[in-house]
């Protein structure tokens, strides 16, 4: 029978970051997809007070989670923020937590508010405005490259 090598670290390797890092700034498609393989599936625990909130503009703000094929947004929005019109080809599920936003979306005004769910399929184009403060958690498949790279300026 044989012995199982024992495997010794390489130290020329990159680290774990190193390699998020590199899979994130591999994107196509408008910078809001990963091109190639996503990064590895983990089990993780995380508090939201964790993860630092990134202020985006004075009414604005988020922090999220992202796993292999999906990522979680927490967005905060203060009442009369705009989200302008965009689109993106990943599919997006928008729960409201707190407060109520209005979407313009295929030709309709259509008011969320907190204990609801839109869908928004891709490449839809759509905007919103806070109707009062709202926390808003955003689920994206796949996660979206443009804000993990922030190249995502139509918020900023």
């Amino acid at each position: 029978m044989k012995k199982a090598k024992k495997k010794t670290p390489n130290r020329k390797s990159p680290s774990r970051k190193a390699k998020v890092v590199s899979a994130v700034s591999k994107v196509g498609l408008k910078d809001t997809v990963h091109k190639g393989k996503p990064p590895r599936a983990e089990l993780r625990h995380v508090a939201w007070n964790s993860v630092p909130l990134e202020p985006l503009n004075p009414l604005l703000g988020r922090h999220f989670v992202v796993g292999q094929n999906v990522m979680l947004a927490r967005v905060l929005l203060k009442k009369g923020c705009i989200v302008p019109e965009h689109s993106h080809p990943n599919e997006q599920l928008t729960y409201i937590a707190a407060g109520a936003l209005k979407f313009w979306i295929d030709g309709k005004e259509i008011v969320v508010n907190a204990g609801e769910v839109l869908t928004i399929p891709p490449n839809m184009p759509h905007k919103a405005e806070a109707l009062e403060d709202t926390v808003d958690f955003d689920v994206f498949n796949p996660p979206r490259a443009d804000w993990m790279n922030k190249t995502d300026s139509y918020l900023r």
